[in-house]
């Protein structure tokens, strides 16, 4: 039997549901028949009546689930510490019973944004009847977080099944403000026709240079992460080689810092005083930018 929570008079937070085909072997497809699950809960009924009234209470607020779907429905968020304890509703509306496995899942603060991750094993919730809704509680713990527990506020939450998104396009507030919409429509492009990045692997691709007058060299590039949590960069020493794979340029740049969100592309310019650039007429029909490996 999970530890429930005290029971609180709180508003239940934003609800997620999914075709029960996109996360488990079904080729049960979604309908537009409406489902009221039933409540169930894990090894029997709760030791306090309260509880069971408490939790058909707040199943009764939910609406109806499509045939054929799972949904999370958030019930209450707890902290203790460095941990957050996540209170939901496992809803199915199959008409028969399933069994969950490794299952990732995501945790969003009030403002939307995302501020854990974490594999659950859901085979812990064991046979869950056709057209029910189980409580249930997952931890969070310190390394499923992306901001610290301390930080994250226990209302406007909501979890949800992660269903990975394609890799895309990360601007900065003043190149959003600044570019125009067919600029960024062209970074977008770009993005969208690139192979991602590997998992946990971040790279360069450069998109733009220009020699000055004074001797600089300016270089716009993609920084492109494969990285499941937002990465940040504070100092980024890099070179730029052209088509004959010479050095044109090299040297260490101290960052605001910079903020590169998960699985994203984020374009930064990078500027290169005289002293920095050794090759004085370079051939850029083609030219690559890396980050300088210290040994």
């Amino acid at each position: 039997m999970i530890p429930f929570f005290k029971r609180t008079s709180k508003k239940q937070q934003k609800e997620s549901a999914i075709a029960s085909k996109d996360l488990i072997d079904t080729t049960a497809e979604a309908s537009e028949e409406e489902i009221q699950t039933k409540l169930y809960f894990y090894g029997g009924k709760p030791k306090q009546i309260e509880d069971q009234y408490y939790f058909q209470f707040l199943l009764n607020e939910l609406q109806p689930l499509k045939r054929n779907q799972l949904s999370l429905a958030p019930i209450e968020l707890k902290i203790e510490g460095e941990t957050v304890h996540a209170q939901f509703f496992f809803r199915q509306s199959l008409a028969k019973e399933i069994n969950m496995g490794i299952t990732p899942l995501v945790l969003f603060g009030e403002d939307g944004k995302l501020v854990g991750r974490m594999d659950a094993d859901l085979s812990e919730l064991g046979t869950i009847p056709a057209e029910s809704a189980m409580p249930w509680i997952v931890t969070f713990e310190k390394e499923h977080l992306v901001v610290p527990a301390d930080q994250i506020l226990k209302e406007n939450w909501s979890i949800a099944f992660e269903q990975k998104l394609p890799h895309r396009l990360d601007l900065d507030e003043n190149w959003e403000k600044s570019l125009a919409t067919a600029n960024k429509d062209q970074l977008r492009k770009i993005v969208e026709d690139l192979t991602p990045p590997k998992k946990n692997e971040v790279n360069f691709m450069g998109l733009q240079q220009s020699l000055s007058e004074d001797g600089s060299l300016s270089v716009t590039v993609l920084i492109r992460s494969g990285h499941e949590k937002d990465i940040t960069i504070s100092q980024l020493p890099l070179e730029v080689m052209d088509a004959t794979k010479e050095t044109v340029a090299k040297g260490a740049f101290t960052l605001p810092p910079l903020t590169v969100q998960a699985n994203t592309s984020k374009p930064w310019t990078f500027i290169f005083p005289n002293e920095m650039v050794l090759k004085e007429q370079p051939d850029f029909t083609s030219w690559s930018v890396k980050v300088i490996e210290h040994n």
